[in-house]
């Protein structure tokens, strides 16, 4: 998949991976594998975007509702809410709080610091037991350094990693996938003290290029496509180098004081 805007062309290249994930599969392993099947060479300064639910499988977030014994608030919370007490329980200590309970959504503050549904516990295409759920990365972030710094080991090719996932929108339907985990790259493009076009100074204006970037991935990735990953190429930016154990995904939260809907 190509986009053009103006001088800048992006390639979006899909990367399958001919198996099921399980625990301590090396997942940076996999994708080169995957690559050199295809005859398709990382470079320097592509961006790998992998789906969060190979991530968790490889670092073994499976859990299974029949080990899980429901708390009483989490029995309360199943009074009003349609899901298994024992679901509403492993969300809850993925939790650190509570932000909307309706009889169909329970949004949650993750321990990560996302503001999702159910805590990003996934029950789709976890596994043939349907009592098995997957829970996110504990820290996406390092899980993303560690993918970084195995390629540049073993290719010695300065890459960008974005572990992504699905999250609904407020005030919009549909979801789409956002970035939950970066290496090497910037979560966000300002253009503050800038000037448009008119030579107006800009004040304000700060793009989730990391977002952006998990989103057009998710286009050749899909949910029934069994491609859990996909190399962007010609985005432009400059890749961290592997030093960069500061960046976090964290640096793209609103601040709670800063945040007009729970203020």
């Amino acid at each position: 998949m190509k986009v053009g805007v103006d001088s800048l062309s992006i390639t979006i290249i899909p990367v399958k991976i001919n198996k099921n994930v399980e625990k301590n599969d090396n997942v940076a392993s996999l994708i080169l594998e995957s690559v050199n099947t295809d005859s398709l060479q990382i470079k320097d300064d592509d961006i790998i975007v992998i789906a969060q639910k190979i991530i968790s499988k490889s670092e073994g977030r499976i859990c299974y509702l029949d080990n899980i014994v429901p708390s009483k608030e989490a029995l309360g919370i199943s009074a009003i809410h349609e899901k298994d007490p024992r679901l509403i329980e492993l969300i809850l200590r993925e939790s650190i709080d509570i932000v909307k309970v309706t009889n169909k959504n329970l949004i949650v503050e993750t321990k990560h610091g996302f503001i999702c549904a159910n805590a990003g516990i996934d029950q789709s295409n976890v596994s043939v037991d349907s009592d098995a759920v997957l829970l996110l990365p504990e820290d996406p972030d390092e899980s993303a350094r560690k993918i970084k710094n195995y390629i540049h080991h073993e290719l010695k090719k300065n890459v960008s990693v974005i572990i992504s996932d699905t999250f609904g929108r407020p005030f919009r339907k549909g979801q789409t996938n956002v970035a939950i985990g970066v290496a090497g790259i910037c979560p966000i493009k300002s253009y503050i003290g800038m000037t448009d076009t008119f030579g107006k100074v800009l004040k304000v204006t700060e793009i989730a290029i990391v977002d952006e970037l998990a989103s057009s991935a998710e286009l050749v990735m899909g949910k029934t496509l069994e491609v859990p990953a996909a190399i962007i190429r010609g985005y432009g930016h400059q890749p961290l180098d592997l030093g960069d154990a500061g960046v976090s995904i964290k640096s793209i939260f609103r601040e709670k004081s800063q945040d007009l809907f729970r203020s």
